[in-house]
């Protein structure tokens, strides 16, 4: 539990360095711990976040359910991220998504009244809550971006660049959906991507 708190303790320090120690003594009391396991799920849909987690150890899918009743990946959350449906949670009304372990997951819980008591005790957790914020909005605008310009093969590359060992623990199923790539079509492109790396491994 305390290497939990501590790592996401140091992660604030991280994005907030002039943080203080009566700072981060402040976070430290309101944190509690949830261990999950595979499959579990952390947020369910339509109930209001009362609290943000940040994942110490696993790995989970973000994801809402269509009117076909499919599954529809929105995002991965692994190790020192945070899993939440932020915009719902700032805004504390009902999340239209969920949230499922894939792994055993550690997960270190925020309470958003303490992070609103925190505000008006700190201005550096107030720069802390906008600096995250940010972050999730420059991903999503990337997103959305590269379901506007890029091509399905373009989306898988930049998925195995950017998160490389995503790809060996999140199913086909998963991928494709987060992707917006028709399962039969990804797998292709996987093969396609294979062969290609093989040939460059023997030409060099």
């Amino acid at each position: 539990m305390t290497e939990a708190f501590q790592a996401y303790l140091e992660s604030v320090r991280a994005i907030c360095p002039q943080v203080t120690d009566v700072e981060l003594n402040y976070i430290k009391s309101g944190l509690t711990i949830s261990k999950l396991k595979a499959k579990q799920i952390y947020i369910i849909a339509n109930t209001i976040q009362k609290q943000i987690g940040f994942v110490y150890t696993g790995l989970l899918r973000g994801y809402y359910i269509d009117n076909f009743g499919n599954q529809i990946s929105i995002n991965f959350i692994r190790e020192c991220e945070f899993a939440a449906d932020l915009s719902a949670f700032i805004a504390q009304k009902p999340s239209m998504y969920y949230f499922q372990c894939i792994e055993p997951c550690t997960i270190v819980n925020i309470p958003y009244e303490h992070i609103q008591a925190g505000y008006e005790k700190f201005p550096v957790m107030e720069r802390y809550g906008r600096l995250i914020a940010e972050e999730v909005l420059k991903i999503l605008q990337k997103r959305i971006e590269s379901f506007l310009f890029e091509t399905a093969e373009q989306r898988y590359l930049k998925f195995l660049d950017e998160y490389p060992d995503l790809a060996q623990r999140v199913s086909v199923s998963s991928l494709s959906s987060f992707l917006g790539i028709e399962r039969q079509s990804l797998t292709r492109i996987r093969k396609k991507v294979g062969k290609i790396k093989v040939i460059n491994s023997n030409v060099s």
